[in-house]
């Protein structure tokens, strides 16, 4: 009768229990371990040995019921209750999804990457060099006099405690550095930093130059003036490039020449390169000088060359309608997602 009693009050007590903490309450009360059920398992030992089997089959019978019910209700509860937080959280599928924050390729890294790849297929082997250097290379052997307003302190950034150290105004060091160690014929070409103090709208302390040189024994003007028409035609993707070379002065190169490129001025928002009635110089070019030559132990009687250097920044500015130089720098991401 006590085991028949427990099984209806448990019974009773399991309609009411309506949620898991009360579910809860009503095991601990019925099978915990002080529970009423398993309390019963301790009358079991002082019961005749001739009831003590029966009882102990009945008490185990009620346990593993009362589990049973316990665990049914409880999935019931489980399934109602994340039915009913779905229905509160219900997910809106028509509204956008977030958008995707896609990286870019940064115009300057860009360009280095095409102007590589240009002059790589035009058969030059790329070199590379010091960022910090010496008057020699930078200066001297380059044929720039000991009085040339470029190794002035408004122009050149020069090493504190360094003696003769200076950060490179050019990247005509390493045409110097790969000169004096190899024998002609040499195709080289070389991209980097350099640096120059000097800041506004088209002028950075810092910027990327592009070196190019040729040394054989018969080198000509119409061989340079052939390679940057090439190179332009390639770097600006048009069919034409036309160029015209205006004389001018370096102390590297004799004779020297200003390049200018065809382009197109009427839209104000935008040149186009390789068309229209207009003219924009665009680099600096030039058969290397016999001196240049003599200083990296190169017979000038036996070999001749053509050297040309340009900013891949100014490429990058006409390429891609950048009309001031310092947004390449200010790191904002707005304007560099709109660029590229």
């Amino acid at each position: 009768m006590q085991i028949e009693q427990i099984k209806k009050d448990f019974e009773e007590e399991l309609i009411n229990a309506d949620s898991l903490i009360k579910l809860e309450n009503l095991r601990v009360k019925f099978i915990g371990k002080s529970g009423i059920v398993t309390e019963q398992t301790k009358v079991i030992p002082t019961l005749p040995n001739d009831e003590r089997k029966t009882y102990g089959s009945q008490v185990n019978g009620l346990k593993n019921f009362v589990a049973e019910k316990l665990e049914e209700l409880k999935q019931e509860l489980e399934a109602k209750q994340i039915s009913e937080k779905l229905a509160k959280e219900s997910v809106d599928i028509t509204m956008p999804a977030r958008a995707k924050i896609i990286g870019a390729i940064h115009p300057i890294s860009k360009a280095i990457a095409e102007l590589k790849s240009i002059f790589e297929h035009l058969g030059f082997e790329f070199v590379d060099g010091p960022e910090i250097e010496d008057d020699w290379h930078n200066f001297t052997a380059l044929n720039i006099g000991e009085n040339h307003p470029a190794r002035q302190m408004h122009d050149t950034f020069y090493l504190n405690g360094e003696a003769g150290k200076l950060l490179r105004t050019h990247t005509s060091n390493v045409q110097i550095r790969s000169m004096s160690k190899r024998k002609p014929p040499m195709r080289l070409f070389t991209i980097g930093k350099t640096f120059r103090s000097d800041s506004d709208a088209t002028h950075s302390p810092m910027f990327h130059q592009l070196e190019v040189i040729y040394i054989d024994k018969k080198v000509s003007i119409a061989q340079l003036k052939s390679c940057l028409e090439q190179f332009l035609q390639k770097f600006f993707q048009v069919d034409q490039a036309p160029i015209r070379l205006r004389a001018s002065h370096f102390p590297f190169t004799e004779p020297s020449a200003e390049v200018d490129v065809k382009c197109d001025r009427s839209n104000k928002e935008q040149i186009t390169i390789g068309q229209g009635n207009d003219w924009i110089e665009i680099l600096g070019s030039g058969m290397i000088h016999p001196n240049v030559l003599k200083n990296c132990g190169i017979d000038p009687e036996e070999y001749q060359g053509f050297a040309f250097g340009v900013g891949v920044e100014r490429l990058a500015m006409l390429k891609y309608n950048i009309s001031d130089l310092r947004k390449f720098y200010d790191g904002d991401l707005r304007w560099l997602r709109s660029v590229a």
